[in-house]
């Protein structure tokens, strides 16, 4: 029986997961605001084949001063457009995928069929949408809103926004365009649709104008785990992105989304789960330890507890090395859960759990040898826990470069990873299929 094949992506936002990395003697500064710090980066991922680079992304300044003094020696501040960022690593790579977030609370459908379908034709079928609801009043307040969108019905808004997206992705049949001159006839008309959708949030006529995308549809990424995330994922996701430490945990999550396929027509194939991994590998136990403790060095208190502010609360009343508290009425729920699992099964303090945080944001860390990294990974996806891992570099490009050093060639030698790639498109590498036209 073949052996199941490791799909992964690499998370590049900024200058890696760890909150104190950016102190890191290795990491530029300045890198989250300089193209050729995710050139080298994107280069490096390719060369180690990877399917996909994926950038997380946030339409405000979401990171309050809380506590007082934390705000300033954070990192989580500036960075580039990342649509405009992946544009340009299209043209300097070439196998690669390129996922970006889009946000359907402060977005409307027409920009972002436009923005996705005109990226997959730059970068010859690399293009993928990692689907968000946004979440914070710091964001509405850039979009001219004094409060976001209730939790129900940011989800109701997205399964509209995602379908007139695809709606609209189909507005051309794949052979419509003739650019006949000797005929004068440059499209078939009868192969242009209008959408003309009027729904409960969107007006929207159509036709898009840009081709149909070479992948048909861009690559559609989701990143939620609760109960209406989980059926969006079902009925439209091509990859789920999620965090979970507990393969029980990530188990449970797997069967429950796929499960859900066949009801919308799809077999289990056609979705791939990578949970978040945050490795970080060295040739021997001991000094992946030692890089990992340099890094825990960096973190200031005040970063720390700012670090786990937005999922649990503000926690700067409650002793450091005491019990943490359930939090009351959580801004993003999911993520609130996985980090109150992990502090009542480890029965960690606060300061525990802000050092864990800032490490990986609440995603699975792993420290050791090449061989045991990847007997890690493979536990897990020979487990269906998983189909494969979004990688979450602590430090960039360091953590990246480590990987692709020690990691990759272990996974290769022991056939669970390609050793080239095997198709044209996003779509082939990750063997997710190509949608079809609605009119087809």
């Amino acid at each position: 029986m073949p052996k199941r094949q490791i799909k992964l992506g690499l998370s590049m936002r900024q200058l890696g997961y760890h909150a104190g990395g950016w102190r890191h003697p290795s990491v530029p500064a300045d890198g989250a605001m300089r193209i050729g710090h995710f050139v080298h980066i994107a280069k490096t991922a390719e060369r180690g084949l990877f399917d996909l680079l994926f950038l997380a992304d946030g339409l405000g300044l979401r990171q309050r001063d809380n506590p007082a003094g934390s705000l300033a020696r954070s990192d989580r501040n500036v960075e580039l457009e990342p649509l405009t960022l992946l544009s340009a690593l299209a043209m300097v790579t070439k196998h690669i995928g390129l996922v970006a977030t889009a946000s359907t609370s402060y977005n409307e459908p027409f920009h972002i069929a436009r923005k996705f379908a005109s990226l997959d034709h730059i970068s010859g079928g690399r293009a993928g949408w990692n689907i968000v609801t946004s979440w914070s009043e710091e964001e509405a307040k850039n979009f001219n809103r004094d409060k976001h969108f209730e939790y129900d019905e940011r989800y109701a808004r997205a399964a509209e926004f995602v379908e007139v997206t695809k709606g609209l992705w189909d507005s051309w049949d794949e052979d419509a365009f003739l650019r006949d001159k000797a005929t004068g006839i440059f499209f078939e008309s009868e192969k242009m649709h209008v959408l003309n959708h009027v729904g409960k949030y969107f007006q929207v006529r159509g036709p898009l104008t840009v081709e149909r995308p070479i992948q048909g549809y861009p690559l559609l990424v989701q990143a939620g785990s609760s109960e209406a995330g989980q059926e969006i994922a079902a009925a439209s996701a091509d990859v789920c992105f999620v965090a979970h430490t507990d393969l029980r945990d990530a188990q449970d999550y797997y069967r429950s989304v796929k499960s859900r396929l066949g009801k919308f027509g799809r077999d289990e194939d056609s979705l791939k789960i990578l949970p978040g991994l945050l490795a970080i590998v060295a040739p021997t136990e001991a000094e992946a330890r030692d890089k990992y403790e340099e890094l825990q060095q960096l973190i200031h208190p005040l970063v720390g507890l700012a670090h786990v502010y937005g999922p649990m609360g503000d926690l700067s009343a409650y002793p450091l090395d005491g019990p943490v508290p359930v939090p009351n009425d959580p801004q993003h729920r999911s993520r609130a859960k996985v980090l109150l699992d992990l502090a009542e099964r480890n029965n960690w303090t606060i300061r525990d759990l802000y050092l864990a945080a800032s490490m990986g944001r609440g995603h699975r860390t792993v420290i050791g040898t090449p061989s045991q990294v990847a007997d890690a990974m493979q536990e897990w996806v020979d487990g269906r826990g998983a189909d494969g891992f979004n990688i979450i570099p602590a430090i960039l490009p360091g953590g990246i470069e480590d990987f692709v050093e020690y990691v990759v060639p272990e996974l290769q030698d022991r056939g669970v990873y390609r050793t080239a790639y095997e198709g044209e498109t996003l779509r082939d590498n990750l063997g997710v299929p190509r949608p079809k036209s609605r009119h087809v």
